[in-house]
């Protein structure tokens, strides 16, 4: 199979979909990998690296696109590659769908064939390509909350860990999922006073027994959800429904009963955001005021350290890339249920209930656009 790698394109979007390891065992198993020159440098890669790995260097994205049967990605793609989507062109990568009609519109009409690193989903619930990324948007979380509630950048002027005699901040955490807990991890490292709200009590009993420190834990509900956020310096949304739009959990009534300076880090943003005054951000311009709290919505947060993002995504995708790439996709969903689920559009037809259920259109399931 040829195999595409182009240059990511997003706001200060420095992964790239693939390490020079990844590209090495790929070609490896007699596989063709065409990577955009340039496309590793904001992870540390150089073309030369790519080069001896095994790949081929193209000059331009538009050389990777057309000739690749398979583009692996980070994020989607943005409306200036809408061009290069063709019908049984194979897309392995973040798709977000739940949050993006305009593409999900463009997947249908160009019938690309869509495979969602974040719903790939294991027997027992896991999503294994998503965890990674999940894990770093967690942690990165508190150290984003951390810097704005500097004063200097907006916020209360309060260390998260407080000193002897003096309060730490309080940190909020509604979902115990990957983020939440990575999340919280941090924060209780830090010093600070962290409430984790989560909607399963088995799961906020095992963060009980795990995480060690200032820990309050609370069942979710928006009595609960209201009261803690009123008294928080610092909100982390850490809320994921799987492949589907995130519910909007603190709305803006309970925003605006937050004391000016605090500090709304919505990781969830991706798939929407569970903050009803969040929307997405970038990079270069990461934050906006609303009723005095500071919110931050960058939709790429990982972006932000590709070194060790890259490193951790191309660990998780490649296994699943390699099976693409030798049996070829219908085999390879057919062998693998979890890749199967991965799957978002096929042919022209939604394969992802939760996608089509977001925007009130028509549901193939992939067994039946198989047939």
């Amino acid at each position: 199979m040829i195999i595409g790698i182009p240059k990511e394109i997003k706001n200060n979007e420095y992964r790239v979909a693939i390490t020079p390891g990844g590209v090495h065992t790929l070609a490896a198993a007699g596989h063709k990998v065409i990577v955009q020159a340039g496309a590793g440098e904001g992870s540390g890669f150089s073309n030369e690296e790519y080069r001896r790995a095994g790949a081929e260097i193209f000059p331009a994205a538009a050389d990777v696109w057309e000739q690749a049967e398979m583009i692996m990605k980070v994020k989607e793609p943005r409306p200036e590659e809408y061009a290069f989507l063709r019908p049984g062109l194979l897309l392995f990568t973040y798709l977000h769908l739940a949050a993006e009609e305009e593409l999900t519109q463009e997947l249908i009409k160009r019938e690309v064939t869509g495979v969602a690193y974040e719903t790939v989903e294991l027997a027992d619930g896991r999503l294994p390509l998503l965890t990674p990324m999940s894990e770093v948007a967690g942690r990165m979380s508190v150290q984003v909350g951390a810097h704005y509630l500097e004063k200097a950048h907006g916020g209360r002027g309060k260390l998260l860990g407080g000193v002897p005699g003096v309060r730490p901040a309080d940190v909020v955490i509604i979902g115990g999922g990957v983020v939440g807990t990575n999340a919280a991890k941090m924060a209780l490292g830090m010093g600070a006073h962290v409430t984790i709200i989560d909607k399963n009590i088995d799961r906020l009993r095992y963060l009980e027994d795990v995480l060690h420190g200032n820990l309050t834990t609370l069942a979710s509900n928006p009595l609960n959800i209201a009261d803690a956020v009123r008294v928080a310096d610092f909100v982390i949304g850490a809320v994921l429904i799987h492949g589907a739009r995130a519910p909007r959990l603190v709305t803006r009534e309970m925003v605006s009963t937050m004391k000016p300076g605090s500090v709304i880090v919505d990781v969830a943003i991706d798939q929407g955001g569970c903050v009803e005054t969040s929307h997405p951000t970038t990079h270069s311009d990461p934050t906006y005021l609303v009723d005095g709290v500071v919110h931050y919505g960058v939709t790429n947060m990982p972006g932000a350290v590709p070194r060790t993002s890259t490193y951790a995504l191309s660990n998780a995708t490649l296994p699943y890339a390699l099976l693409l790439a030798n049996l070829g996709f219908e085999e390879a969903t057919r062998r693998n249920p979890a890749l199967a689920r991965g799957v978002n559009t096929f042919k022209g037809h939604i394969a992802y209930k939760a996608v089509a259920e977001a925007f009130d259109m028509a549901y193939t399931p992939l067994e039946k656009a198989l047939a």
